[in-house]
């Protein structure tokens, strides 16, 4: 990829980066287990315990990232290989936290995906909170992942190819 696009893409990742950073970290700032489960059975106390411990993943991996991009765009001549390597991160560990959530509270149904409705699925109703930030974030989240599809797998083919050819 050439240096002004990866550029472009690090500049318009950080940026998406900083909108999803900012709800996720007001809800956790201002929402509780105890707030969020007001139901007080098991069920619900296992729901909202992992959705806030996928929210706190996904939001240190998120700001990590986009410290990340900051120091790479901060940089007087852009430094292609840490720029795609800041990319590569932002993919595999924000966005496929974001998707992919360690205890499953939520999930993406691709069904919806061209339907215009909302493709996440709760596991359990969520309380109107909680399902606005993860259905605000997500389009942040589906941007992201269609902005940087390449990191998906050809950034890894790139770089055993470059390695082995030395």
């Amino acid at each position: 990829m050439q240096a002004n696009n990866i550029k472009a893409l690090a500049e318009s990742s950080r940026d998406k980066l900083k909108t999803a950073i900012e709800p996720i970290e007001r809800f956790l700032n201002y929402h509780s287990l105890e707030q969020l489960a007001q139901e007080d059975n098991a069920e619900s106390v296992s729901f909202y315990a992992g959705l806030l411990s996928d929210l706190r993943h996904l939001l240190v991996f998120s700001e990590v990232a986009y410290e990340k991009l900051g120091a790479v765009l901060r940089r007087p001549n852009l430094d292609v290989e840490l720029a795609e390597r800041a990319l590569y991160d932002v993919y595999h560990n924000g966005v496929n936290s974001f998707f992919y959530p360690k205890n499953e509270c939520y999930s993406e149904d691709g069904r919806y995906a061209y339907t215009g409705q909302d493709a996440i699925r709760f596991r359990v109703k969520p309380v109107r909170a909680a399902r606005d930030v993860i259905l605000g974030i997500s389009r942040v989240y589906e941007e992201l992942r269609d902005d940087l599809s390449y990191y998906e797998s050809d950034y890894l083919t790139q770089r055993r190819m470059h390695s082995q050819s030395k």
